[in-house]
Parts: C-alpha cells; sequence; structure tokens
C-alpha cells in the first residue's frame, strides 16, 4: 500500500483543509498535511482496517447481498467502549493512497454491494471525497453511506453535498456529562443534534428503489441510538429529544448489541480501559434484555411506531469484523 502523503494529489482546497485540521468538532488545528496528527490520530494518509461486503447493517442498507463498507482507521471522538477499539485507536489499518481508495469502491461495487458505506471516515472527508469522484469517473454508480457517530462539524456535512447519499448517524447520548465521562465530547448531544439537522437538509426524507430485488435505502438519514447497560433513562431520553425534533423525517435504528470487549482491552493492558472500567463498572456487561424491551415500548408510546430493532443476542464479538 502507499506510504507516501497523499495531500500533494489532493485538490488544493482539500489539502488546505487538513493543513489546519478543523475537520471534526474538536477542531485541533494540527498540519496534517505536514505529517502531524490531529486528536483523532489520523495524519493525512488514508488508513483503512477491511474493506468488504458487510451484512449486519440495517435491511435497507445491508439487503441480503451486503453493504460495500469500508472501515477507515482513527476516530475523532474515541468512545472508551467501541467495539471497534483496535482500529480507532490506531492498532489496525493499513495506508492506502487515494487511487487504491477508489479501487476499493469499485471492486465493491464489483462484488454486487447494494452501497459504498464509509465508516467513521469524518476524519478523511477531502481524502474520501477525492476517491469517490475519481471512482465516478471510472463507473461508480452506487449511493455513498456515511456511516458516523454522529460527531460532525455542520460544515463537514455541508462538504459532502454531491457525495453523500445516505447519512447513517448514531445519537449516543442524550446528556452531556456521559458524552463527557464516556467520550470526552461533553458538547456531543447538541452537535449531533446540529448535525442530524443537517443532514437532513442536505439528503431530504428517506427514499428507496428496488436492486437485484433487493428493498434499498436511496436518500436520507437513519438515526441509531445503541442501549448502554446502567443508562437506560437516558436512553428514553435520548428518543425524546430525537421524535421530538426529528418526527418521521428520519429512520431510527434502537440496538442492543454493546458488547463489553472494554473488559477484554482492560485484561491486556491496553490504554486506560482498565481505569475507566474501574471507574463504570456497568460498561462491562451486556445491556439488560428487560431493559431493552422497555425502551421499545417507549419508542412506540412516542408514536415512534415504524423504526428498526433487534432481536436475539446482538452483543457479541462474532459479530465484530476482523481488521488488517
Amino acid at each position: 500500500m502507499a506510504t507516501s502523503s497523499p495531500s500533494t494529489t489532493l485538490p488544493t482546497d482539500a489539502a488546505a483543509r487538513l493543513a489546519c485540521c478543523r475537520e471534526c468538532p474538536r477542531r485541533c488545528g494540527a498540519n496534517r498535511t505536514a505529517g502531524q496528527r490531529g486528536v483523532c490520530g489520523a495524519s493525512d494518509q488514508v488508513e483503512v482496517g477491511r474493506i468488504a461486503l458487510h451484512f449486519w447493517e440495517e435491511p435497507p442498507i445491508s439487503g441480503t447481498d451486503g453493504s460495500g463498507t469500508v472501515f477507515f482507521g482513527h476516530c475523532s471522538l474515541g468512545c472508551v467502549y467501541c467495539q471497534n477499539g483496535r482500529l480507532a485507536a490506531g492498532e489496525a489499518g493499513k495506508p492506502y493512497a487515494i487511487d487504491q481508495l477508489a479501487d476499493g469502491f469499485l471492486r465493491l461495487q464489483g462484488q454486487g454491494a447494494l452501497n459504498i458505506n464509509m465508516v467513521t471516515a469524518s476524519h478523511y472527508g477531502p481524502q474520501v471525497r477525492e476517491a469517490l469522484r475519481r471512482a465516478r469517473k471510472r463507473g461508480l454508480h452506487l449511493p455513498v453511506v456515511w456511516n458516523t457517530s454522529g460527531y460532525e462539524t455542520v460544515e463537514a456535512v455541508r462538504a459532502n453535498e454531491g457525495a453523500v447519499d445516505v447519512y447513517l448517524a448514531d445519537f449516543k447520548y442524550a446528556r452531556a456529562q456521559t458524552a463527557h465521562a464516556f467520550s470526552a465530547a461533553a458538547d456531543y448531544p447538541s452537535v449531533a443534534l446540529a448535525a442530524i439537522d443537517a443532514m437532513v437538509e442536505a439528503v431530504g426524507a428517506p427514499a428507496f428503489d428496488s436492486y437485484h430485488g433487493q428493498r434499498r435505502m436511496v436518500r436520507g438519514v437513519l438515526v441509531r441510538h445503541l442501549l448502554l447497560p446502567g443508562h437506560e433513562d437516558e436512553s428514553f431520553e435520548a428518543l425524546r429529544l430525537l421524535y421530538g425534533r426529528f418526527g418521521d423525517g428520519v429512520l431510527y435504528s434502537l440496538m442492543n448489541q454493546y458488547t463489553p470487549v472494554i473488559s477484554r482491552r482492560a485484561a491486556e493492558g491496553r490504554g486506560n480501559a482498565a481505569e475507566m472500567l474501574a471507574r463504570y463498572p456497568e460498561l462491562g456487561r451486556a445491556a439488560d434484555e428487560g431493559a431493552y424491551q422497555r425502551l421499545l415500548d417507549f419508542a412506540d408510546s412516542l408514536g415512534m411506531d415504524d423504526y428498526f430493532w433487534q432481536e436475539g443476542q446482538a452483543a457479541d464479538e462474532s459479530f465484530i469484523p476482523e481488521f488488517e
């Protein structure tokens, strides 16, 4: 894979965005074109952990043929319980040149993917948009899904206009104190709501087509909320905020797949996992099935009667992809 800096192959305006980085709400100002790494851990060199079909997204994203998923290295949010913690921490992933990234998109299309699904790509926004532009010139025609933590600036969302068709956005926290404790981002609730506003403005109401006999989402916003163990009341608050603000103008996905990988990372002595687990022991277990059912019942009581939900055992490390 390529190791030379890609900034010299980016359009001037795109390279300038990385020279004093403001790509995420942390606005760290790192000169990533000079090799500095931002708070996210990334330089201007794109790092990717996996490019492959992925079958475990919501039905209109994965269908039966799979979503063409690109898992990017590093992360601007850095949740302490992240199920993809190795990749987010830069412990996995390989460098990709922009043309190699475009090759990957086209390869996924050739494999029958329903879409191209960018997982945690926000800190590589200029490079990804350039790779998409090159891939489109070579025949890429699939819708693009931006799979994000929700911790995005409005400016970054607007920069994606014309490149992104579907936003698959998390809304992780309703409370600043939880966001600060688990992601060092007390501003997360307000930032994420403003970002989702911008996403709705950019791509509009959910729209679907039929692709190889599968119902496929081609426009719109799908907001995910993950039930965290011990935080049932905050999940109620999150749903109340979301439905009060967006109503039926977005789709919703209520998830019960929290996987306590922080316990393994703590046992392995990785990062500050042991310290965080000691401080927040609830993160060492899966969410309670009863709590999840109460969350679904609460969603119904709000009038949110058309949403995606999970059944069976979703909290399992076997669902976590292997990264390069």
